[in-house]
């Protein structure tokens, strides 16, 4: 079903809307660690959050800051209206996904409607299909012409639903295609593609592929978030143990996994900071901070603004 699902959309060249890399950075070099194509959140802090704490800095004359991705995002959502020609735009997440997930929401709901669009808010599991006309409708019966998910495709991809997925008109954002980019292995992909890039990690399926010059890996789930279930993996005694900080979760690791090279991170005042490099369509055109007491960045970290003076 994903298969199929993956090369309509591509075919279709359905719409896609965000994406956020996060980077590793010691000072002299810039990693990416992964690519959260499908359902990237701390976007409001990003966005909106530290640009007020930045206007509200006293006595720091041309402070100035990497973030223009509520620009973007109110330019992209009228670029998709002109495209698709529709007018009503449904957004969604589940129904018990916490504040969080349903802040975001709420933000690309705002930008959505100051977009242009006639914005519908409803719970992944009232998503609803009408056997007659073969469209997905609300739980008014109205037909979902575009539909944001903050909901992961895989997951989607298993609904009852799914089936329906092919055949209806409505467009899904972001789109199943972007399953590949969501996917960790895409890490191995790039790292295979592009050996030795200066801001790639090495990266790959099995710890028989490991250099041997390289003692520390980073396990991580093809398809995981917030740290969750990330394992340390010492190449030259073939010692797996759990990473600090990484939760464990039923949800993912059973995929497979995918190892990277162990990045040092520094440490201020005993926190460790990723870079949150943020795509509106094309562009790239803003960056948050998260910190946490470990080196995994958790489902607990701390949002960190950030400014600079030219």
């Amino acid at each position: 079903m994903q298969k199929q699902l993956i090369e309509t959309s591509w075919r279709n060249q359905d719409p896609y809307l965000y994406g956020r890399f996060d980077f590793g950075y010691d000072g002299d070099n810039l990693k990416m660690f992964e690519y959260n194509a499908d359902t990237p959140t701390s976007l409001l802090e990003a966005a909106v959050v530290q640009w007020q704490w930045l206007e509200q800095i006293e006595g720091l004359k041309h402070r100035d800051q990497f973030n223009w991705i509520h620009e973007e995002l109110i330019k992209h959502f009228q670029f998709l209206k002109q495209q698709s020609g529709k007018t009503d735009f449904h957004l969604s997440a589940m129904q018990d996904a916490g504040r969080e997930d349903w802040g975001n929401v709420d933000y690309l709901a705002d930008v959505a409607y100051n977009a242009g669009w006639n914005i519908h808010q409803l719970a992944v599991e009232d998503i609803g299909h009408n056997s007659e006309t073969k469209k997905f409708v609300d739980l008014n019966d109205q037909p979902i012409e575009m539909l944001f998910k903050l909901y992961p495709l895989e997951w989607l991809s298993h609904a009852e639903f799914a089936r329906h997925i092919t055949t209806a008109e409505t467009r899904f954002i972001e789109p199943a295609w972007k399953m590949l980019l969501s996917n960790k292995a895409l890490l191995a992909k790039l790292w295979a593609r592009y050996p030795n890039h200066p801001n790639l990690l090495p990266a790959y399926f099995t710890p028989f592929e490991l250099p041997k010059d390289l003692s520390m890996w980073v396990k991580k789930p093809l398809l995981g978030r917030e740290g969750a279930n990330v394992f340390y993996y010492e190449k030259n005694n073939g010692v797996e143990f759990a990473a600090k900080g990484s939760e464990h979760s039923t949800f993912y690791g059973n995929s497979g996994y995918v190892y990277q090279q162990k990045f040092e991170l520094p440490s201020f005042d005993g926190m460790y900071p990723i870079i949150g490099s943020w795509v509106v369509g094309d562009v790239a055109c803003g960056m948050g901070l998260r910190e946490d007491f470990t080196a995994v960045t958790g489902n607990d970290s701390h949002f960190i603004p950030h400014y600079f003076v030219p």
